[in-house]
């Protein structure tokens, strides 16, 4: 596979990602935020788990799951759990715009949770990226982008902040914990214990589960399968091939995705939104550039 075809599993990853902000809406319409995320990531377990019996993995998976089980449920409830919960009920309240360009801090915030829980070094350039990405989120979520119109810091504002710092959690437990293996097979003992964590938690909150229209339908299809299944495996396949520092580069795409399927359904990003989101892109792109080394002559 070129090196074209690897940029474009990226991007398209980037674009499955974008659209899940969009497709919130029409779920959370028919169904309760815990009753959604628990019903993606069920359709999405049944996908990855009929891959993984397609190449021939499932002993490989069980074996995992005896093994490895408790260290990849942790993973799984804060990343799929934790952060889907967050995400959703996010969704209800704040804009698909706002809500990308929170995430798009992640690669950042990431490398803060890793340098201060892992002791990974972190870059000048990111520790002075850090600040001026934040204070492009403000400007976003400040600016009257939140769903009502408010010149507020929202709630739903708030909880992708924390689903950020959850997926953010993820990543740095899933650096620490993933044991050697399919990762196929890993990823999808992770996600069923995700999916078990949102399905229990989804009936101690008592919502009624209600059956998607076709429209909300469709949308949590979509998510399950272009959000959850085929963007985890083109982001696998990326990083593979380009490292995870060029690779991460196309999250910069997420908001920008976002934005454009918003605009075309008829919610075009307002001015704080594109200033406060060029600050955010231009942070951590700054971040993500390779420092260059002095030559000595």
């Amino acid at each position: 596979m070129g090196p074209a075809a690897i940029y474009t599993l990226a991007a398209l990853s980037a674009l499955f990602w974008g659209a899940n902000f969009n497709l919130a809406g029409p779920v959370l319409a028919d169904m309760a935020p815990m009753n959604a995320a628990a019903a993606r990531f069920g359709l999405a377990t049944l996908i990855m788990a009929a891959l993984v019996a397609g190449r021939g993995e499932v002993s490989a998976m069980l074996g995992i799951a005896r093994r490895y089980g408790g260290r990849l449920a942790l993973v799984g409830v804060v990343g799929i759990a934790g952060f889907n919960t967050l995400f959703f009920d996010a969704m209800r309240t704040t804009t698909a715009v706002n809500g990308a360009l929170i995430m798009a801090t992640n690669p950042l915030l990431t490398a803060l949770l890793a340098a201060l829980t892992l002791g990974e070094r972190l870059p000048g350039r990111q520790i002075a990226a850090i600040p001026v990405a934040m204070a492009g989120v403000a400007m976003v979520v400040l600016g009257g982008g939140s769903a009502g119109g408010a010149m507020e810091f929202g709630l739903g504002d708030v909880e992708m902040m924390g689903a950020n710092l959850a997926w953010a959690g993820y990543n740095v437990l899933a650096r620490k914990l993933t044991p050697p293996g399919p990762q196929l097979a890993n990823t999808t003992v992770m996600m069923a214990a995700g999916t078990l964590a949102l399905a229990l938690a989804a009936l101690v909150a008592g919502s009624a589960y209600t059956m998607p229209g076709p429209k909300a339908g469709a949308a949590l299809l979509l998510m399950a399968v272009t959000g959850s299944v085929l963007a985890y495996l083109f982001w696998s396949m990326a990083i593979t091939r380009l490292g995870a520092g060029r690779t991460a580069l196309f999250l910069n795409l997420v908001p920008v995705f976002a934005a454009v399927i918003a605009t075309l359904g008829g919610s075009p990003p307002n001015p704080a939104q594109l200033g406060g989101g060029a600050v955010v892109i231009a942070a951590v792109v700054f971040s993500m550039l390779p420092s260059r080394r002095r030559c000595i002559a």
